[in-house]
């Protein structure tokens, strides 16, 4: 049996410290800070941490309609999630994923864009 990209770099603890390291950029970032300004900084890590290890084939797993009924209200733009993509693949990066591996995660992302950006009624 393969081992899955969750189990390759770490599960859980793994992955956790990877999202920590992503926030701490978010924060940080001229772009996407404000979004977290009044947040619980924990929660998102601990749901983040589930999604991204979805992503990696871990047990969590978020459904399309789930992903757009949480990030609707923050009206997020196209430049938003690439600075989000940005910021994360940095992360995976530093963290030792391999290349193709962080490029299967962001194309896991990217594959969301469509729920998570908001669009304007036309």
């Amino acid at each position: 049996m393969s081992q899955t990209l969750f189990q390759k770099y770490g599960g859980f603890g793994a992955v956790s410290r990877i999202v920590m390291d992503f926030y701490d950029k978010a924060l940080e970032s001229d772009q996407i800070g404000d979004y977290f300004e009044h947040a619980e900084i924990a929660k998102l890590i601990d749901h983040q941490t589930k999604f991204v290890s979805s992503l990696l084939g871990g047990p969590a797993a978020y459904t399309d309609r789930q992903l757009g009924q949480l990030h609707h209200h923050l009206a997020i733009s196209d430049a938003d999630f690439d600075e989000m993509s940005k910021l994360l693949a940095e992360s995976l990066t530093e963290h030792g994923v391999a290349p193709a591996d962080v490029a299967h995660v962001m194309a896991e992302i990217e594959a969301r864009r469509a729920v998570i950006v908001a669009r304007s009624a036309a």
